[in-house]
């Protein structure tokens, strides 16, 4: 036969690389293989979504005259690995060659090195074109640099591809308009109703598959709705754009109660997993605010997550790897605790956001960082324990987006290669931006004894034990320079008070 192309679950692209020059005698290759649902115990609804989306994906190619054979993870001869199901292909159909697309982890990238001389032929190994910046043009920018900062390497990026650019300079005369984007939600003001998508035969039997395989896996199938097709993608990402964007900037750091996506794209995970493209995504939002329908600080805002955001933190994870996974400056050791998994915690931010990852497999990117990141890094969780809860729990989650964003922008565990300073904060922060606080057993006004929120005695007790690692970096100057001013047996209080509560923390490791 001719050549046998093989397609990871995330990338699930009519125009991947691998696939753009099929022609007759040509098959591709998809599988499900338990090795990759178990590195880490995925989420049940992360594992239903991505085995749907390539089923789907599989039919699509198929109904276009594509021949592909698809292993299925309940197929009685299923190997239960990538490279043992790749040699079984490559047997039943004795390619001349197999072509791949350079895959989103290291980890993936290593097995693919091992294929030729596994698989006995000719294994090509294709640039993961997907991306608005490759592994080298990232390389050239970052050269010599001993820190990495996004806004100026997003600055570089709008030039390169000409979003929201006017000749030479930015839309509206400014490059980032964040500053617009920190309101919190005013009572009065309500998400649109979000569509959903019903369950269709395919990912009916996938939701019973997962059930009876990874039911002891974190999180729900319930009320499962999320898009599974390019079809389905594309009218979440129309939806966004008409009705949700207009708001998104303004209110994207805001959280409320019940409301988990308020005005969130929540398509990261389409996008992710290859159903679909960032450039269409921001020529889409571009649109928006080119004829008038979205503001600039939303669109910018929006925009900024896709071409500055993610290429950036693709490109910290391919020149710093593999070194970078075990990254850990400030020595934070402590384990996480089990309400991380139960949500069984009388902190109401934290049981929020857990039970609303729980039951969807996402948090939106304040949760992400301010509320629950900001915890870990406080508490001094170790690292690698924050990076597999990461990576378990969310759906769009794939190492090379999430370790970076807990490494180098939660935990600040690289030391400041590209986050100017720690994402600390008390509970003032919080109570700002949501509603939780108001159901709270703690109060965030409190800064010491009994009903004190946590995160006060724990935000001082950081800045405090970090002393010798952080006290040089310029931005913290001012805090620090409160610390030496506070009175020392306030600043005892606090620290006592914040070592009662951690170790008050149950870590079981039994889940």
């Amino acid at each position: 036969m001719g050549v046998l192309r093989f397609v990871l679950g995330d990338q699930l692209s009519r125009e991947l690389s691998s696939l753009r020059d099929l022609e007759d005698g040509d098959v591709v290759f998809m599988c499900e293989v338990a090795d990759e649902a178990n590195y880490v115990r995925h989420h049940q609804r992360k594992i239903a979504f991505l085995f749907s989306a390539m089923r789907h994906f599989a039919e699509d190619l198929r109904s276009r005259d594509v021949v592909v054979d698809y292993v299925a993870l309940n197929d009685d001869k299923n190997a239960g690995s990538f490279t043992e199901e790749l040699k079984r292909a490559v047997r039943r159909h004795e390619p001349e060659r197999v072509v791949v697309t350079e895959p989103g982890e290291w980890r993936v990238l290593q097995m693919m090195k091992d294929w030729r001389e596994e698989l006995g032929c000719e294994v090509e190994i294709r640039p993961d074109d997907r991306f608005l910046c490759d592994h080298e043009t990232f390389d050239e920018w970052a050269e010599g640099s001993r820190e990495l900062r996004q806004e100026y390497f997003y600055r570089e990026m709008r030039r390169r591809t000409g979003f929201l650019m006017d000749g030479d300079e930015p839309a509206g005369g400014k490059w980032n308009y964040d500053h617009s984007n920190r309101e919190p939600l005013k009572k009065a003001i309500t998400a649109p109703e979000r569509p959903n998508y019903s369950v269709d035969e395919t990912t009916e039997a996938v939701l019973d598959l997962v059930a009876k395989r990874f039911g002891n896996h974190f999180g729900s199938l319930e009320n499962f709705d999320y898009p599974v097709t390019r079809r389905q993608a594309l009218h979440y990402l129309r939806w966004f754009v008409d009705e949700a964007l207009p708001d998104f900037g303004t209110y994207q750091d805001a959280m409320r109660q019940g409301s988990p996506l308020l005005f969130h794209s929540h398509i990261s995970a389409l996008l992710n997993c290859g159903l679909l493209d960032p450039k269409e995504i921001c020529d889409r939002a571009e649109d928006a605010y080119r004829e008038g329908h979205a503001p600039i600080n939303a669109v910018e805002g929006f925009i900024r997550q896709i071409i500055g955001w993610r290429e950036f933190i693709r490109g910290v994870y391919w020149r710093e790897m593999p070194d970078y996974a075990s990254s850990n400056k400030l020595l934070a050791q402590r384990k996480l605790p089990d309400f991380f998994w139960t949500g069984e915690t009388d902190l109401n931010c934290l049981r929020q956001s857990f039970k609303e990852v729980r039951e969807s497999a996402y948090n939106h990117h304040i949760q992400r960082l301010m509320v629950i990141g900001n915890f870990c890094l406080l508490c001094g969780f170790d690292p690698r324990e924050v990076q597999e809860w990461y990576l378990v729990v969310y759906h769009d989650a794939y190492e090379w987006v999430e370790m970076p964003n807990v490494v180098g922008m939660i935990l600040y565990a690289d030391g400041g290669l590209f986050a100017s300073k720690p994402y600390a904060a008390s509970a003032n922060y919080i109570d700002k931006m949501s509603d939780y606080c108001g159901d709270c057993t703690f109060s965030p006004k409190k800064k010491t004894g009994e009903g004190a929120c946590p995160f006060n005695v724990l935000y001082w007790d950081f800045i405090a034990r970090n002393k010798e690692r952080l006290k040089g970096n310029p931005r913290l100057n001012r805090t620090y320079a409160t610390l030496e001013r506070m009175n020392e047996e306030k600043v005892k209080t606090s620290r006592k008070e914040a070592r009662a509560f951690l170790d008050g923390l149950v870590a079981t490791g039994d889940y």
